[in-house]
């Protein structure tokens, strides 16, 4: 992969990121910003590096190394997770960030239009969704 074609692939996580993030960090949300920013770069330079590797060495699986990024991602998203009384508090934080690796990913291997349709999706949800949420909540 020529250094343009790897710089290309990472801003496009990092600008997904930036963009999720964004919307958690508007609406003082746990995991915002740089969490989001920090995962789908991240997420997307483990698969990068992956890409590399498997330039120089044909067996290796690419996949493997997405399945990875999940599972790890899956951790950190746990320890955002807290109980207090009967509420449980952080798992759409959680979920995002669990999002934001995917789109990380994704933007990495290349999906540059299914990227954007999915941080879209993601930003959607989280803005859109939450009165419908509330509401759903509060009725009797």
């Amino acid at each position: 992969m020529i250094i343009s074609e790897f710089i290309f692939r990472l801003g496009a996580a990092l600008l997904a990121g930036l963009a999720i993030g964004f919307e958690r960090q508007w609406h003082h949300k746990t995991a915002g910003l740089r969490t989001n920013l920090l995962v789908a770069t991240g997420a997307a330079v483990f698969v990068l590096i992956s890409f590399e590797l498997k330039e120089s060495e044909s067996s290796i699986d690419t996949s493997r190394i997405i399945a990875q990024v999940v599972t790890g991602v899956g951790f950190l998203g746990a320890g955002i997770i807290f109980r207090e009384g009967n509420n449980v508090h952080g798992l759409t934080s959680a979920a995002t960030i669990w999002c934001s690796a995917a789109i990380g990913c994704l933007a990495a291997s290349g999906f540059f239009i299914e990227t954007l349709v999915c941080t879209i999706t993601v930003i959607v949800v989280n803005s859109f969704l939450t009165p419908l949420d509330k509401w759903l909540k509060n009725r009797k």
